[in-house]
């Protein structure tokens, strides 16, 4: 895979060699904290801003339903930006696990997800007709699977660089500008990139701003951060060997209905696509009501990052995925009753709170059960168990939805997320009550 080699990047030789004991180990994390958490938030901000335009619910769907003018399609190419992450948070994991560093395979998984992003602009200008829709399939099935490798490579950098009560913080930080940042760049992306066709294809051009704003975040965390030797690393050990080691890992009671619990929630994240084409039938779906929703989507996930950082660091992020469970399933009944612009909106304005929720809440979640050597193959498979059910619920929901229609894939929706909730509340304890120091590092 691309993302193990890593030999291009250029390690810095004065630690490489140093292992650390775990007092040395913390006294490197207090010393280059300052440039690791600047480093880690410039990186969040322009990352979060770019990445924004690519996964949030309205210019990839309304893309491929403008191309195509099919639901299905447009559940297709939801479904291949999953596929792809379902194996790779494993793979991901079984690449990192055993090395002491995680930057160079982070760095190299992360220039791999912006090679796609570029694929899928240049596609847009360059190639028409079917080639057009084929080659946009192929490159979001590709950033899909870098994007899933990313998840558990980026968290464990985070994992050992800044310490977990200061995790929060800087999540909600980054997140706040980054999103304020992406919602009032879509607005704009919507209204004049592509109501006016920019390059022939406004589309397209959006998608070219988010790699050239992805690719300065990436820069700047490989050249400021500084990461330490871990002193203790996992036995590096085959994919298929650690796939057999999951059902161990579920032997955590918590945990283990921890991970059913995101893949229920991961429905609401699911259906949230088809809601932008659903709004089309109560207002005409043009590039300044595009704009218009991803404002208000991304608008209120920034604002909503406020509240989950400060939850998350003070209550604990199962708290944050409760309230995640509470706003989806808000924003599916929102979206039932609509008949007015202003109903579709307060639903995007609960998808996108929720959304920030769940984004903090699932990795940071996973990352507090067991012990601390677990903690890649935990991330991988919350990943793994959480990216399929976003794999199959678009194919699913696509066949719903042209057999049955959009209402009836709301109406599932609302139920999955409310059967989230209620396994959150009844057998998932709090991590940090049962054992406040398990499974953490500073």
């Amino acid at each position: 895979m691309p993302f193990r080699r890593f030999s291009v990047v250029r390690l810095r030789r004065a630690e490489e060699d140093e292992i650390p004991d775990e007092a040395g180990y913390r006294r490197q994390v207090r010393d280059h904290l300052t440039a690791n958490y600047i480093a880690q938030f410039v990186h969040g901000v322009f990352g979060m801003t770019g990445f924004r335009l690519i996964l949030a619910p309205t210019f990839v769907p309304a893309y491929l339903f403008v191309l195509t003018e099919s639901v299905f399609v447009v559940g297709l190419g939801q479904a291949l930006l999953q596929m792809g992450a379902v194996v790779s948070p494993i793979v991901g994991a079984s690449a990192v696990e055993h090395r002491r560093r995680v930057l160079p395979v982070a760095i190299s998984i992360g220039w791999m997800m912006r090679v796609a992003i570029l694929g899928l602009g240049l596609s847009g200008i360059l190639l028409e007709g079917r080639w057009q829709v084929l080659s946009c399939l192929f490159f979001l099935a590709l950033f899909g699977y870098y994007l899933g490798a990313q998840r558990v490579a980026f968290q464990m950098l985070m994992a050992k660089v800044i310490p977990v009560e200061r995790r929060g913080g800087l999540q909600a930080g980054r997140n706040l500008l980054g999103g304020a940042v992406a919602a009032l760049l879509s607005y704009y992306a919507g209204r004049e990139i592509i109501e006016r066709n920019v390059l022939g294809n406004g589309y397209a051009a959006t998608f070219l701003i988010s790699f050239v704003l992805t690719t300065i975040g990436l820069s700047v965390l490989y050249v400021m951060i500084r990461e330490p030797n871990a002193p203790v690393v996992a036995e590096r050990q085959s994919v298929l060997r650690r796939i057999r080691q999951f059902p161990d890992l579920l032997r955590h009671r918590s945990f283990r209905f921890f991970v059913s619990a995101q893949m229920l929630l991961t429905n609401g994240r699911v259906a949230m696509p088809f809601a932008t084409i659903y709004a089309a039938e109560v207002v005409e779906l043009d590039g300044t009501t595009l704009g218009l929703l991803s404002l208000v989507f991304l608008g209120s996930d920034t604002l909503a990052n406020l509240v989950w950082g400060r939850i998350g660091d003070k209550r604990g992020y199962r708290a944050v995925m409760i309230g995640t469970g509470l706003l989806w399933t808000l924003g599916m009944a929102l979206i039932l009753s609509a008949g007015e612009v202003w109903q579709v909106l307060l639903a995007f304005a609960a998808f996108g709170a929720g959304m920030s929720g769940f984004m903090i809440g699932a990795p940071s979640l996973a990352l507090e059960f067991g012990s601390a050597r677990e903690v890649p193959m935990r991330l991988a498979l919350s990943t793994s168990a959480e990216t399929s059910m976003a794999a199959i619920g678009p194919l699913l929901f696509g066949g719903v939805a042209a057999m049955a229609g959009l209402t009836f894939v709301f109406v599932l929706t609302a139920m999955a997320t409310g059967a989230a909730l209620v396994v959150l509340l009844r057998c998932v304890e709090e991590p940090r009550a049962a054992a406040p120091h398990a499974g953490r590092r500073p």
